[in-house]
C-alpha cells in the first residue's frame, strides 16, 4: 500500500483514557478508533492484523476437523430462558424487544444458540463427535470497560462447541483443541502459560477447564506458576501449601483479653506481641445452597486471604456474599471481634487446611473490644471440618512441598471448558445411542478473544518508540521508506516497490513527501518487522539500500540486485 494514498493517521499525544501500553499504542498508531465507551472501530492497519490472526485460527481448527459456521449476533430470548440464563446473565447482557414484543439480546456467548442448531440437525450417535466454531462479534455490557480492546464491550471472539456421546470422547476432543490452542499461540510467537482454571458458571466444579494466559505486566489475572514442576494455575484455582510454620503449642485454657478498638489482625497481633499466623482470621458469608440461605464461618491463618471461589465450591453454592452486620448479630457474632466459640448452631464452621487444629490461636471473643487466647480447634470445638480455602501466594510451595511458586501477571486470551450436559439437558437435547435409545450428549466449549490477542501481543512486545509486531500478525512485513527528491530516484523506488510485491512481500510503501525523522518515527510506532530505506545520497554513493529489523534493530546494507534474496533471509531469521 502506498501511504500517500492510504487511510492512516498517527498521533503524538497519548489519549487521556488509555491506561496501558497496548491501548495507547493502538490509538497512536492508527489501528483503532474509539466510537464510545468500550466500543472501537478497527481501522485498516488494525484490521489487517486481526484478519491475519483469524486465518491462523481457521488453519489450526480446520486441521482437526472443526466446521466453521456463523451465528446471528442477535439471539431470541426464548433460547436463554430454556437454560435459565436469561435472568442469571443480569446486566451483562444487552436485552431489547422487537416489534412483536418478543425478547432478544446481543449475544455475549452462544451456548444456547449452537445447541439449538445441533438439536435440529443431529439425530444419531453416528454423526458424533462434531465441533462447530465461529469467529464473530460479541457484546457484553461491561460495567467499567477499560484497556481498549482488552476489556471492551463489543469484541471479536472465536467460540467453538463440541458434542459427544461420552466422557472419553469429550476428553479426546478437549485435548485436541487444547493442543490446537498451543499451536495457535506458538505461531503468533506469544509467551503464554496454560493454567488450570475455575469454570465458574460455565462448567461443573469437577470438569476440566484451562485458561491460556499471555504473560504481561498489565495483566488483570494473577497466575501461580512453578517452572520446575510445570504447575500453573489461575490464582482463583491454585492449590499450594505454605512453608514450615512454627505453630504455637499450648495446653493452657482459653482466656479472654481486652483489645480495645482493635478490629484488625495487624492491630491485635501487634498489641499481643504475637505472629499473625498465631491468630485466625474469621470471615462470615451467606451462601445460597439448593435455594436455601446458609451462613458459614470460614477461618484462615491470620496472614492468609480467603479464596471465595474455593469456599463457594466447597459449599456447592449458587451464590456467595459477605454477611451483613445485622445478619452476624443474629448468629451471635460481633463484627471485628468474630470467633468460632459460642456461636449459633446453624452456622457452618470450616477451617482452612493450612491451620494446625492442635495448635493454639488468638480469635475474636464475640464481644466488643475482646479477643480469646489459647483457642485450640480440636479441643475447644465439638467437631471440625477443613477444606482448602486460602488464596495461593508468592512464597508458597507446590502440593508436594518440593518447589516454590511465583506469581506472574497474565492476560487471559483463551479458555477451554468441559460443559457436560448442562446445556443439552437444559434444552432437552437427545440423540439415539448405539443401542437405539435416546441419550443426552455432552458438550465442550472453547473460546479465543481474537481482538484481545492482538492487543495482548502488543502489550507483550513493544518499547518506548512503539509496537514491535510478531511477524505472524504484523499488518505488513516491510515498511519501505524513501528519502528522495529526484524524479529518477522516485521512479527507482516505484520499481523496487513493484519488484517486492511481485516477490510476494507485503509492503507498506511510505512515499509521502516528509523528512526522514518523521517517517522513521512512524516506522517505529507502527512497528513492522522490517524497515527498508532508500536514501538518495547513500544509493548514489554506494548503490545500496538499508534493511533494519524492528526487533533488535539489526542493520544491513544491500545492493538492489540482491534485495529480494536478502529480505527473504532476514524475514526467515526474525
Amino acid at each position: 500500500m502506498r501511504l500517500s494514498k492510504g487511510f492512516w493517521q498517527t498521533y503524538k499525544e497519548i489519549p487521556n483514557d488509555a491506561e496501558i501500553p497496548s491501548h495507547q499504542l493502538m490509538m497512536r498508531a492508527g489501528l483503532i478508533h474509539k466510537s464510545g465507551a468500550g466500543l472501537y472501530n478497527y481501522l485498516p492497519m488494525g484490521l489487517r492484523a486481526i484478519k491475519k490472526f483469524e486465518q491462523i485460527i481457521r488453519d489450526e481448527h480446520d486441521k482437526i476437523g472443526c466446521h466453521e459456521i456463523s451465528m446471528s449476533v442477535v439471539t431470541p430470548g426464548e433460547l436463554w430462558k430454556e437454560t435459565g440464563r436469561w435472568d442469571k446473565m443480569g446486566d451483562l447482557m444487552a436485552k431489547f424487544k422487537d416489534k412483536k414484543d418478543q425478547d432478544l439480546c446481543l449475544s455475549p456467548t452462544n451456548e444456547e444458540a449452537v445447541t439449538d442448531i445441533f438439536r435440529k440437525t443431529i439425530k444419531s450417535y453416528k454423526q458424533l463427535p462434531v465441533t462447530l466454531y465461529q469467529i464473530n462479534t460479541k457484546f457484553r455490557d461491561e460495567i467499567r470497560p477499560r484497556f481498549g480492546l482488552m476489556r471492551g464491550r463489543e469484541f471479536t471472539m472465536k467460540d467453538a462447541y463440541s458434542f459427544h456421546m461420552d466422557k472419553d470422547c469429550l476428553d479426546r476432543v478437549y485435548q485436541d483443541i487444547y493442543d490446537c490452542y498451543c499451536r495457535i499461540f506458538d505461531r503468533v510467537g506469544l509467551e503464554y502459560i496454560p493454567v488450570e482454571a475455575d469454570g465458574g458458571a460455565m462448567a461443573s466444579s469437577d470438569s476440566k477447564t484451562h485458561e491460556f494466559q499471555v504473560v504481561a505486566n498489565a495483566g488483570e489475572d494473577a497466575i501461580i506458576y512453578s517452572p520446575e514442576s510445570r504447575y500453573a494455575a489461575n490464582i482463583e484455582k491454585a492449590q499450594t501449601i505454605r512453608g514450615k510454620l512454627n505453630f504455637k503449642q499450648s495446653s493452657e485454657a482459653m482466656k479472654n483479653v481486652s483489645t480495645p478498638k482493635m478490629a484488625t489482625i495487624e492491630d491485635v497481633c501487634s498489641f499481643l506481641k504475637t505472629e499473625k499466623h498465631h491468630s485466625l482470621k474469621s470471615l462470615v458469608y451467606k451462601a445460597v445452597v439448593a435455594n436455601k440461605d446458609v451462613f458459614v464461618l470460614a477461618l484462615l491463618l491470620g496472614d492468609d486471604e480467603l479464596n471465595e471461589i474455593k469456599l463457594q465450591a466447597f459449599l456447592k453454592a449458587e451464590h456467595l456474599i459477605q454477611a451483613t452486620e445485622e445478619e452476624m448479630k443474629k448468629l451471635g457474632l460481633v463484627k471485628g471481634f468474630i470467633g468460632p466459640v459460642g456461636v449459633a448452631t446453624n452456622l457452618v464452621i470450616v477451617f482452612d487446611k493450612q491451620i494446625d487444629l492442635n495448635a493454639a490461636y488468638v480469635v475474636g471473643a464475640n464481644e466488643v473490644d475482646m479477643h480469646t487466647e489459647n483457642f485450640i480447634p480440636s479441643r475447644d470445638l465439638k467437631s471440625t471440618q477443613t477444606h482448602d480455602l486460602r488464596l495461593a501466594k508468592e512464597g508458597d510451595y507446590t502440593l508436594d512441598g518440593k518447589h516454590l511458586v511465583v506469581v506472574k501477571r497474565g492476560i487471559e486470551v483463551g479458555h477451554v471448558f468441559q460443559l457436560g450436559d448442562k446445556y443439552t439437558k437444559g434444552m432437552s437435547v437427545q440423540v439415539l445411542d448405539k443401542n437405539g435409545k435416546l441419550a443426552t450428549p455432552l458438550m465442550g466449549c472453547y473460546g479465543i478473544g481474537v481482538t484481545r490477542v492482538v492487543a495482548a501481543a502488543i502489550e507483550q512486545s513493544h518499547d518506548e518508540n512503539g509496537i514491535i509486531w510478531p511477524k505472524a500478525i504484523a499488518p505488513y512485513q516491510i515498511y519501505f521508506a524513501t528519502i528522495v527528491k529526484k524524479e529518477e530516484t522516485k521512479k527507482l523506488a516505484d520499481e523496487i516497490y513493484s519488484d517486492l510485491l511481485k516477490a510476494g512481500f507485503e509492503v507498506l510503501y511510505d512515499d509521502r513527501d516528509q523528512g526522514p525523522g518523521f517517517k522513521f518515527k512512524d516506522a517505529d510506532l507502527i512497528g513492522l518487522p522490517i524497515r527498508l530505506v532508500l536514501g538518495e545520497r547513500d544509493y548514489e554513493a554506494s548503490g545500496e539500500l538499508e534493511i533494519v529489523t524492528r526487533k533488535g534493530a539489526q542493520s544491513f546494507k544491500v545492493k538492489k540486485e540482491n534485495l529480494v534474496t536478502e529480505l527473504k533471509r532476514v524475514w526467515d531469521s526474525i
